[in-house]
């Protein structure tokens, strides 16, 4: 079997933490590097925790840290649903790595010149890495096969009305990564708030009884803790839909739709609109993701922690 090379570019956050279990755990998936982005809290605190996740998890490729702060707009930080940590819950490993001695974009770059195969990006933050690489490499975007990520909503926001986080952080960064012609899978709030995780899946993970497993289970408790308090029934765990969706694209139900990225107005700004009619008579540039089976993927993630267990043996 061909794996899908890919690399993951984050700013973990508990989401964006289980994606990579999830991801390091997929026999189908080549992880080639790991980089960090500021989002959930500051580059410092997300490229920490990216070094403690790769550790907890035994992924040793080559690591770095992204940009300071988004493209133009000023950092937004989210240390009510991360803490201020950016991932508080279980103690976890420190670092037994170093980063290498390039930035974020040096490194994907590196890694897009030197593989022999295009390279599928999975970014589960702001985009702004993916923004700059291209910005700094436009001779590289043909090695690009494409982009799964997590980001916007086509129906609403959450940090507004109208936009999702990870786009309002940087949307000059998903303008350009929107309107870049490389194909997109779009894990938005519209699929990815379907993509539930219920207090009886934290059980079935915790009893795949490794330390992994242990850590994932008090990860979406303390998710859940947040969410409970808005009205949530469980833990979206919205990031990984963006790896689940390379992986078991059956699972879900994908739209091709045209998607704009408003980096203007006070009500809308970071909005991602998509033409649903046609009406502007242009060629789709995001397969957007607008369902999901929940009781598959959740299954997933239950394979996925009992994987840790098997390669301990």
């Amino acid at each position: 079997m061909n794996k899908i090379p890919i690399i993951l570019d984050g700013d973990p956050g508990h989401d964006d933490a289980i994606a990579w279990v999830l991801a390091n755990a997929s026999k189908e998936l080549d992880i080639l590097a790991v980089t960090s982005c500021c989002g959930n809290q500051t580059i410092e605190k997300t490229t920490y925790n990216m070094m403690r996740i790769c550790t907890l998890i035994g992924l040793h490729v080559p690591t770095a840290k992204g940009r300071k702060r988004p493209l133009i707009s000023e950092p937004i930080i989210a240390p009510t649903v991360h803490g201020e940590s950016g991932l508080d819950g279980p103690a976890l490993p420190e670092p037994d790595f170093e980063l290498v001695q390039m930035d974020a974009v040096e490194l994907m770059a590196k890694i897009l010149r030197e593989s022999k195969e295009q390279v599928t990006l999975v970014p589960t933050g702001p985009l702004t890495n993916i923004a700059a690489l291209l910005l700094a490499h436009p001779e590289l975007k043909e090695k690009i096969k494409q982009i799964s990520l997590m980001g916007g909503g086509v129906q609403y926001g959450n940090w507004t009305p109208a936009a999702e986080f990870n786009i309002l952080v940087d949307p000059e960064a998903a303008d350009i990564v929107f309107s870049s012609g490389i194909p997109i899978i779009m894990a938005g709030l519209d699929v990815t708030e379907k993509a539930m995780i219920f207090p009886e899946d934290f059980e079935r993970i915790r009893a795949a009884g490794n330390p992994v497993a242990s850590v994932v289970a008090d990860w979406l408790e303390f998710f859940y803790q947040f969410h409970r308090s808005m009205g949530y029934e469980g833990a979206p765990v919205h990031d990984a839909v963006a790896v689940a969706a390379l992986i078991h694209p059956e699972i879900m139900q994908m739209e091709d739709y045209y998607v704009e990225v408003e980096t203007e107005g006070d009500f809308c700004k970071g909005a991602t609109v998509a033409d649903f009619r046609g009406v502007l008579g242009k060629k789709p540039n995001a397969k957007v993701i607008m369902g999901i089976d929940r009781k598959a993927f959740a299954d997933l993630l239950v394979e996925a922690a009992k994987y840790y267990g098997e390669v301990a043996k």
